[in-house]
């Protein structure tokens, strides 16, 4: 199998969907992640999340990048991070994440899919360092709101990896290169529940185990502005980051379209024909089979090098 190269670059360490994007991408066979960069917020922090996690999955092969820190976020996963630093990190780590990024793309003898589970101001930022990494990467999203809202709302609204920064969102999209994008209108209606949320809580499997661990820590500090008033006992969070990993190497599962896609300056994404063509996910074909295969992928367990 030919892998596809990856980069990730994740805002992990305030929802717990980005560990789950990140463990559900270390169980993908399909990719050959070569880089994970930190963004937004305290990025030595998401950083120490990210490496505890890949010392857990036995992947301390893949380098960690430290992004840009910006505003300041809440710290939800302390509990889980302990006393755990970078520095424990088996692995390398770099300090200039965004460095690292452009080296990596401009390096790949492939083109790199780019999954961005986060606000974008690092790709803004690699944009403005080397414009012509968009010659060698595709930018693979969840970002945007397009037909419905947060929980299925019947209109769109503004979703906050655009609108935390959206003059680095309006870079990202109006850049020449390929995007794709799992907006709101899917994304934002995945869960584990069930009979694959009991499988999950009940496996011994370790990076499963920090996955749950990380789900009921998180569960405890955070209010129900951001879990949208659901048990959280008895199912996971919206899963939005897991369906931009699937889609840096499938589109199965999901109806697609291309899309003219427009960045407000207040940080909308509206559907405009004379802006940049972006692939979008605009509708599920079977979100019930998606959510068993991700639940399977990860009691499967990460791919081993």
């Amino acid at each position: 199998m030919n892998k596809i190269p990856v980069i990730l670059d994740t805002d992990i360490g305030l929802d717990v969907d980005d560990v789950w994007a990140l463990a559900f991408l270390l169980c993908c066979p399909e990719v050959d992640i070569r880089l994970i960069v930190t963004d937004t917020g305290d990025t030595t922090y998401s950083a120490a999340i990210v490496c505890k996690l890949l010392d857990l999955a036995g992947r301390s092969d893949i380098p960690v990048g430290i992004g840009i820190p910006l505003t300041t976020t809440a710290k939800t996963h302390l509990a889980w991070l302990g006393d755990y630093t970078v520095s424990d990190y088996t692995g390398e780590v770099i300090t200039d994440g965004v460095g690292a990024m452009i080296n990596e793309i401009n390096n790949s003898p492939e083109v790199v899919k780019i999954i961005s589970i986060g606000p974008v101001p690092n790709l803004a930022h690699a944009l403005q360092r080397d414009p012509t990494i968009v010659n060698n990467s595709h930018f693979v999203g969840m970002h945007g709101s397009l037909k419905s809202g947060y929980l299925g709302a019947p209109k769109p609204h503004r979703e906050y990896n655009v609108f935390a920064y959206a003059q680095a969102a309006q870079r990202v999209f109006e850049a020449d290169w390929s995007k794709t994008i799992t907006p709101l209108d899917t994304c934002g209606l995945v869960s584990i529940q069930g009979e694959n949320f009991i499988a999950l809580t009940q496996s011994s499997q370790p990076l499963v185990k920090a996955v749950m661990d990380n789900h009921f820590e998180w569960a405890k500090v955070v209010d129900e502005k951001m879990t949208g008033k659901i048990d959280l006992q008895s199912q996971s969070s919206t899963l939005y980051d897991t369906v931009a990993v699937h889609l840096a190497f499938s589109e199965a599962y999901l109806g697609m379209q291309d899309l003219g896609v427009r960045v407000t300056d207040s940080g909308r994404t509206l559907i405009d024909n004379k802006a940049k063509q972006v692939r979008c996910a605009m509708l599920w074909q079977d979100k019930t089979a998606f959510e068993d295969y991700v639940t399977q992928r990860l009691l499967a367990g990460p791919v081993k090098i």
